[in-house]
């Protein structure tokens, strides 16, 4: 990052300001679900869920139709996303309603990719996002809404169709996170078998 990247302008940026957004809503959710809690608070918690799931979809499509893509956006956007679902998936275990080693594996696997992708970036490499890793964000954000609705009539129905999509989230996270360490795999091994490129001072020197 520059200087730049800290600059005013980028700061406030209104794709970032979303971002911003989605971060404030995390102690509001977990505030609001902490045990003993109420079907209405519950589904004030599944109504700020919904506004912090538009305003990452809403910031994306922002930042790339204005030109408004920053590091700031780049760093935050996928940080607010990863704590918002974790505080979600820990506040769900108080109220019973996901087992806590499954939340063990989903944010675990969080953790893993994340450090993948810091070696890759260490060593100039950019591991894309997978089509399987789209899907498992989609999965994962049904399960949170079904999970946190609170309807009486439908509790038992809300509760096995976000459990469902809870583990084909967790499927398909595993089944990315395996994508990434086979493509991180290709182009580290592409780029030891480069040949090395020249400097200035070697070209220099090579005969004509």
């Amino acid at each position: 990052m520059t200087r730049d990247d800290f600059s005013r302008k980028n700061l406030t940026a209104l794709p970032n300001l979303l971002t911003y957004l989605r971060v404030l809503a995390i102690p509001v959710i977990i505030v609001i679900l902490i045990p003993p809690t109420s079907g209405r608070l519950q589904n004030l918690a599944f109504a700020l869920y919904v506004l912090a799931s538009l305003t990452d979809y809403l910031d994306g499509i922002l930042a790339r139709r204005h030109n408004l893509v920053t590091s700031v956006g780049k760093l935050l956007d996928p940080l607010a996303d990863k704590l918002l679902t974790c505080a979600v998936l820990i506040m769900l275990i108080e109220l019973g309603k996901v087992h806590a080693w499954m939340v063990f594996l989903i944010i675990g696997r969080e953790f893993i990719i994340t450090g993948l992708r810091s070696i890759a970036a260490s060593q100039g490499l950019i591991l894309d996002a997978s089509r399987m890793g789209k899907n498992k964000m989609v999965s994962q954000t049904v399960a949170l809404l079904c999970l946190l609705l609170h309807w009486e009539r439908l509790q038992r129905p809300l509760w096995v169709t976000g459990t469902v999509f809870l583990w084909i989230s967790l499927a398909f996270g595993y089944w990315s996170a395996g994508a990434y360490f086979v493509d991180f795999y290709r182009k580290a091994k592409a780029l030891q078998s480069a040949p090395p490129r020249n400097t200035p001072h070697e070209s220099a020197q090579t005969p004509s």
